[in-house]
């Protein structure tokens, strides 16, 4: 799957930033940047230079998207931004990403990664919200709250002015007259709305001076606290990000929390209650950058132990272990140190490729997997192969890819994965959720074998993965490989 065109498609990637000594915009380019790996569809950022936020996003890569140009007709010190792929709503500009409202005279924008289980539900009653888009739902959500504060609020200084009128009697101030809607509080509105909510998200969210960071009480998706070194301080969906900017990990946000970050600093606000902890298991096999930690634990390192505890489970005679670039990098050289068996390059990735083109027939999908992949024939040809792959979910492309292998005069193929069989589709953040198309729903462990044209083919035990991982017992999501869903999802028969 290392390729990306057989597995789910990332989780979106959120980052924002509030540092007064630097332009803010180009800080959240660079981190958008270094998170390009969780969405490859659109990316854009908001940015408030104190009295107004200003957008920019397209569909495409941060890079195609974004240049000096547009950075600099971004002013300000406080920004966020987010890079996606679509897991509800099509890909489509109206779906990217930071969405905006307007709720009287409050302005907010907001970034999502993850995926509701229940945005159905909450759509009813609010028309002018997408219900194909669960983050627009949640904007709608937070400025229907908005509103109903600031009404409240003028109703209550309406009350309060009529008691005051009758107190003073003949004074002569009309206390009949309504006090006009204002400003209504957002942190209100958001401790109101977040628990409304079911299913997997990290929010970054922004007015004209605040930067806001809110996370599910599962802590499906990760997000991090970090501290610039001029004082600022980030957010960021996984710690390369922060790296980028030169700002230091502070610590990840709770499960059910909200931090509040303004010219005083960071404030916590406990929203919701911590629930079953359900970290996502596929984030150390598959989404989450090498170089970076997750729950204090090292994802390059969880794989490369992954790679020796499926070395002892499932060893082969062989000449050679090597990986499908790039995500099985770590887990192929974990297999070969404990193995012994040397470690070698028996594939080369075209680092400038993007997403496959659209062909109409077999041959021409061959040909696209070539475009990412070449073989290198002379440390395959002859030889009896370990290859390492994360995981199978698809198997469209992995089945071109082993061809690729036998044309180039590999003698065996033994296919050794790191984490168990893919079965269940992901509704918390991944694009897997028409379970049809998940190879191992419908196929035998042999039938899977046969099907992609190795010889030998095993998964590692679900119990290693997570041993792997973190030698503590629970705390992460295997609902797409078990079934064991942390969260209900509505009409799901499992």
């Amino acid at each position: 799957m290392a390729d990306g065109s057989d597995g789910p498609k990332e989780a979106c990637g959120v980052f924002g930033v509030r540092d007064p000594q630097q332009p803010a915009a180009h800080l959240t380019y660079l981190g958008l940047f270094a998170l390009q790996h969780r969405g490859q569809e659109s990316a854009g950022i908001a940015v408030s230079d104190g009295d107004k936020i200003m957008i920019d996003k397209d569909m495409g890569l941060v890079a195609t998207i974004f240049d000096e140009h547009r950075l600099q007709a971004l002013p300000g010190t406080l920004a966020i931004g987010h890079t996606r792929y679509a897991t509800t709503g099509a890909s489509a500009w109206r779906n990217a990403q930071p969405v905006a409202r307007h709720a009287g005279d409050v302005f907010f924008a907001l970034g999502h990664n993850g995926n509701l289980v229940n945005t159905i539900e909450l759509a009813v009653g609010h028309p002018d919200a997408d219900a194909d888009s669960d983050s627009d739902v949640v904007a709608a959500l937070v400025a229907d709250a908005l509103l109903a504060d600031a009404i409240a609020t003028a109703a209550g200084k309406t009350a309060a002015n009529k008691a005051a009128a009758g107190d003073i009697g003949s004074t002569g101030h009309d206390a009949g007259v309504a006090e006009k809607p204002g400003n209504g509080d957002l942190i209100a509105a958001l401790t109101s709305v977040l628990p409304r909510l079911q299913g997997a998200y990290s929010f970054v969210v922004m007015d004209e001076t605040r930067l806001i960071g809110a996370r599910d009480p599962n802590g499906f998706r990760p997000l991090f606290l970090g501290r610039c070194e001029t004082g600022g301080w980030v957010l960021a969906s996984e710690t390369p990000a922060l790296d980028v900017v030169s700002a230091k990990v502070v610590r990840e946000i709770d499960p059910g929390e909200m931090v509040v970050i303004d010219d005083d600093g960071v404030h916590s606000i406990q929203f919701a209650e911590p629930a079953r902890k359900a970290l996502c298991s596929f984030e150390f096999v598959y989404i989450a950058r090498p170089d970076g930690k997750l729950a204090g634990v090292g994802v390059h390192a969880a794989r490369r132990r992954m790679g020796r505890a499926l070395a002892r489970q499932s060893p082969v005679d062989a000449d050679m272990v090597m990986p499908i670039p790039d995500s099985s990098i770590p887990g192929a050289q974990g297999y070969a140190a404990e193995s012994g068996i040397e470690y070698g390059d028996g594939l080369i990735k075209n680092r400038y490729i993007g997403r496959t083109f659209i062909a109409p027939n077999q041959q021409l999908r061959e040909n696209a997997v070539r475009i990412k992949f070449n073989a290198i024939e002379d440390n395959v040809a002859g030889k009896k192969l370990v290859v390492v792959e994360d995981s199978i979910v698809r198997a469209t492309t992995l089945r071109s890819t082993m061809k690729l292998l036998r044309d180039a005069g590999a003698a065996e193929i033994h296919l050794r994965v790191l984490s168990a069989p893919y079965r269940w589709s992901c509704f918390y953040g991944l694009d897997t959720s028409d379970r049809s198309k998940l190879v191992a729903a419908t196929m035998s462990v042999e039938q899977i074998r046969e099907h992609l044209g190795a010889d030998s083919l095993a998964y590692l035990e679900l119990d290693e993965m997570l041993t792997a991982i973190s030698p503590e017992p629970g705390g992460f999501c295997t609902a797409c490989m078990t079934g064991d869903y942390p969260v209900p999802v509505p009409g799901l028969v499992v």
